[in-house]
Parts: structure tokens; C-alpha cells; sequence
């Protein structure tokens, strides 16, 4: 491990496990940063809907990322996300960029290209990264890696609270059992906790809870009281 740099930091988990509010609340009660890499998969999502693009198309998306610039930046103290610069993160989150984010993600040439975005982030240390495939494919080496999950129904439930009157309960639970198919049996860095990744289960613990979990792993790793 370098700790002078700091630690890299895995959470791995699919949708609605709580990854996002763990992942920042993790980041923020050690100092660290915090990246969202499901928001570069959306992204690109969000590009290839603009351009119509199908997300089996692999030469237009090699074309579109080939012109494509997108990362964070820090505003007011939150991480936004930047497209060609313009600020896309309130248009990421709707359930079609969700899906054709999913679908996109099996594309190697998009799996590519935001591998060097990911591992230059990640050189820097001192991160938390959110993900599905952090552990296992993107940082191998990292320091400490976790892996997060909570039953269909429970994940359903957040992210339908999560999205208000946009969907209904049992169209999110539908959507989501979907996504979850693509991406656990998808040929390319499916979803599957690392071989050392640390499994939590946080259908019966609040966001408070699993990051009291993960400090403790951490410190137990580092050796630090």
C-alpha cells in the first residue's frame, strides 16, 4: 500500500445497493475523493442518445469517444460532470440514459476509452471509486475493496424513492432486475465482487452503518486504532 499518497479505495455493488451515498459519505469522513464512474458510463449514454447512436453501433462509438472529453469537476463542494464542458450530471440519471448506460458498458470500445479516464484518475490516489467492475478489472491492486449489495426489493425501493412519481415501483424493480441480467452475464467485466473483495449486505443497515462497517475493515487493513 502507499500511504503517503493515500489509500485507493474500491466499492463495487449493483444498482440501488447503496453505492453512491456510501461511496461519498466513505470519501468525506477520510478525506479522500470521491468518483462516481457509473456518471462516465452515463455519459457517454447521454452522447450517444444526442448523436443517435445505438449502443450496438461500435464504430459510432468509437467515433464519439474519439471526440469525446469527460470528467469531474468540483462545484460548491459537489463533483459535477462534464461533457465537451458542458455540466450533464442533472440529465444523467433518467431511466433510459440507465439502461442504454448498460448496454454501452458491454461495448469494448467504450470500456476502453474510459479505462485510461478511470486508472489516470486513480494514479492520483486518496479516492473512493463507485463502480461495478472497480475491484475486479479497473484497479486490481487496490488497497482496499469492497463489495455491496441488498435484495431486489430493497434496492428497487431506494431507487424508486429516489425518483419520485417518474416511475412506477414495480417498473423500477422490472428495470432493475433487467440491468442487473445485462450486467452480471454480459462477456466483458460483468458484474461479480473481486476474488478479495469484502461482501457487505446492506438491505438491513442504513448508508451510517455500512460506512462504520468499511472504516473498520480499513483500519484492520492499515493496522490503524
Amino acid at each position: 500500500m502507499n500511504r503517503e499518497k493515500g489509500l485507493l479505495i474500491t466499492i463495487d455493488g449493483p444498482a440501488g445497493a447503496g453505492k453512491t451515498t456510501v461511496s461519498r459519505n466513505l470519501a468525506a469522513r477520510l478525506g479522500y475523493t470521491y468518483v462516481d464512474t457509473g456518471a462516465l458510463y452515463r455519459g457517454v449514454a447521454l452522447a450517444a442518445v444526442r448523436s443517435g447512436i445505438e449502443p450496438d453501433d461500435d464504430e459510432g462509438l468509437a467515433r464519439l469517444c474519439d471526440g469525446l472529453s469527460i470528467g469531474f469537476s468540483q462545484q460548491g463542494g459537489q463533483s459535477r460532470l462534464l461533457v465537451n464542458g458542458e455540466d450533464v450530471t442533472d440529465l444523467i440519471r433518467t431511466p433510459e440514459i440507465s439502461m442504454t448506460a448498460s448496454a454501452v458498458s458491454a461495448r469494448p470500445v467504450v470500456r476502453t476509452f474510459l479505462l485510461d479516464v478511470q486508472r489516470d484518475l486513480g494514479s492520483r490516489r486518496a479516492a473512493v471509486f463507485e463502480g461495478r467492475d472497480m475491484g475486479s478489472v479497473v484497479f486490481p491492486d487496490a488497497d482496499v475493496k469492497f463489495f455491496l449489495a441488498a435484495d431486489l426489493k430493497t434496492r428497487a425501493l431506494r431507487r424508486y424513492q429516489e425518483l419520485g412519481a417518474a416511475a412506477s415501483l414495480e417498473q423500477v424493480e422490472k428495470d432493475m432486475a433487467r440491468r442487473d441480467e445485462n450486467d452480471t452475464n454480459r462477456a466483458l467485466a460483468p458484474l461479480a465482487p473481486a476474488p478479495d473483495a469484502v461482501r457487505i449486505d446492506s438491505t438491513e443497515f442504513s448508508a451510517e452503518a455500512v460506512v462504520e462497517k468499511m472504516l473498520e475493515v480499513i483500519r484492520s487493513t492499515t493496522g490503524e486504532n
